[in-house]
């Protein structure tokens, strides 16, 4: 009687923890270890004969494994995603007395290094060749053509006409004749790009129609007409289309790794700024107090101070650049991931790490979907017998991100600050142009010039019938105004989300026809609330919709 009250006391005691907490787990298990069977389990499972006394286990070693289970169990979500350096690795550096390359790439690949390692054993303070002067540093276009027409069209008498292709989807034909050139200039704006044109007006017995010249430009088109446009604002609702991807604006991150630091928690972590970090920021722009200011922002805070209250700022060569420093960012205790930093460095493209000490940066130790690039400084000495210090520079960036300029010097040390601020400013500028190449962000921005071409075609059309007195519109207050104007061009997430704008704009206030699945029909109810399909395709981060991306950032996404 007395064993059976002990043996029925084991099994309330086990189902009391495994079923109770952990869900019907009937071994303790932890990872790949697994509990052995306890002293009571053997004492049910064993035969009778071989029983032998049971001496339980004192309450404080029992408590003791329970904690140690719970603590195993209840790992926290950090612990699966932090990118630990490779501890094999990691103890061989620790113990290497000469210098180390500024980047190492991750063990699985999926990143470029230049300089490349093998270059770097040439690498010395003492080289002759310092003060490598280029003859220029050539800044990059995004989109070269994107300004033909405000540069050719807009001072000009020209006509504009939309159409729909069953193949190519919306279509928006510009031509101009250039009479003291005798030139007939067109651009045709389809889903994946504008083409452009110029012909000799002696080419032609007489003016070519719409649907002839848009032919001449793509021989895939298979409309048989095109209806004008006749809305007295339409070269303004066009400019903004074709400039939506120039911006003057930049963001980058700038993050401060001193020495033994290999993983993203402790460079977020950084608080205390030393003068040599103090001076490369004096490199790159200026500290502004962001209470108050007035110019491109990035993103940052400028009325309540939640981000801070200084940030790093210039202007360079027409273009305004804010940089969201890590050390600047709030910080949060209790917060490993510090997502109130990484919220910002998180989602930009490109980032510059600052290293003190000679810990070797690894290409994938920040886990985000946007930053792409990274431009790796580390302030070194020049000769042993002097105090003159110097800039060592190295680039990685990932394997889909095409070379940019300008070229690094060999070896890449920088003694000139001016040099060194020239280069600096003019290889991040590049470095996002190029990005937006890679495979993840130009399916994005496919999608947004659809969205955009979408939403163009719409205003268009129904402002032309407006125009024309159509009786089945009703006519649009003036105060509306056409809403792609009013936004003007901006960055990269600011282009998808004045798409979706747009979009809605067009579809949803004006009534509009949208077309699903390649047939015009009308939006369904779910997507008119909100709650729809309005997710850009695939996005740097499949998960993010247009509410994670006006908030510019998920922390799920970013982490």
């Amino acid at each position: 009687m007395e064993r059976e009250k002990r043996n029925d006391m084991s099994f309330s005691r086990k189902r009391s923890f495994t079923f109770g907490a952990y869900g019907g787990v009937d071994r303790f298990t932890c990872g790949d270890e697994t509990r052995p069977e306890t002293a009571e389990e053997n004492l049910l499972d064993s035969p009778a004969g071989d029983r032998k006394p049971f001496l339980p286990a004192s309450s404080n070693q029992r408590d003791t494994e329970l904690f140690e289970i719970i603590e195993k169990l209840q790992g926290s979500r950090i612990d699966e995603q932090r990118c630990e350096f490779p501890l094999p690795l990691k103890s061989q550096l620790l113990t290497i007395g000469a210098d180390l390359p500024l980047i190492l790439p991750p063990k699985l690949g999926g990143y470029w290094v230049d300089p490349p390692l093998q270059r770097l054993v040439d690498v010395s303070p003492t080289s002759s060749h310092y003060g490598f002067v280029p003859e220029c540093y050539d800044i990059m276009e995004r989109d070269r053509e994107a300004k033909i027409y405000h540069k050719f069209f807009r001072s000009r008498y020209h006509h504009s006409f939309t159409a729909v292709d069953p193949a190519l989807g919306h279509l928006v034909l510009s031509v101009c004749l250039e009479e003291e050139e005798s030139k007939l200039r067109v651009i045709l704006r389809m889903k994946e790009c504008s083409l452009h044109g110029a012909f000799s007006v002696s080419l032609f017995p007489n003016i070519p129609s719409a649907v002839e010249l848009a032919k001449m430009l793509c021989d895939r088109v298979t409309v048989s007409k095109f209806e004008v446009v006749s809305y007295l604002k339409a070269p303004e609702l066009i400019t903004t289309f074709d400039e939506h991807r120039v911006s003057p604006n930049f963001k980058f991150g700038v993050l401060y790794q001193k020495d033994r630091q290999f993983n993203e928690e402790d460079i977020l972590s950084n608080n205390e700024e030393s003068e040599e970090f103090k001076e490369l920021l004096s490199i790159l722009g200026e500290t502004i107090q962001l209470q108050g200011f007035t110019r491109f922002r990035g993103g940052l805070d400028v009325c309540h101070g939640q981000t801070g209250s200084e940030a790093i700022f210039t202007s360079f060569h027409g273009r305004e650049i804010m940089f969201h420093v890590a050390t600047k960012l709030p910080f949060t205790d209790g917060d490993p991931q510090q997502l109130q930093r990484k919220r910002h460095i998180g989602n930009d493209i490109v980032a510059l790490v600052y290293q003190e000490g000679q810990s070797p940066f690894l290409s994938d130790i920040i886990k985000s979907h946007f930053l792409h690039c990274f431009l790796v400084v580390r302030r070194i000495k020049r000769a042993e017998d002097t105090s003159e210090t110097a800039y060592q520079v190295s680039v990685t960036a990932r394997e889909d991100v095409p070379p940019f300029g300008p070229v690094l010097p060999d070896p890449p040390i920088f003694t000139d600050r001016a040099l060194l601020r020239e280069f600096l400013l003019t290889k991040l500028i590049n470095a996002e142009i190029s990005c937006y190449k890679a495979q993840q962000f130009s399916r994005l921005e496919l999608r947004t010039r659809l969205l955009l071409l979408e939403g163009l075609h719409a205003e268009l059309c129904t402002r032309s019938q407006c125009m024309m007195g159509d009786p089945s519109i009703a006519s649009l207050p003036s105060s509306e105004g056409p809403r792609v104007v009013s936004e003007g061009s901006g960055g990269f997430i600011e282009n998808f989300k004045r798409a979706i704008r747009v979009r809605s704009h067009s579809f949803e206030t004006l009534g509009v026809p949208r077309r699903i699945g390649g047939s015009a029909s009308q939006r369904p109810k779910a997507e008119k609330d909100g709650e729809g399909d309005r997710s850009p395709g695939p996005l740097p981060a499949d998960s993010l919709g247009p509410s994670e991306i006006k908030d510019q950032a998920s922390p799920q996404e970013d982490t």
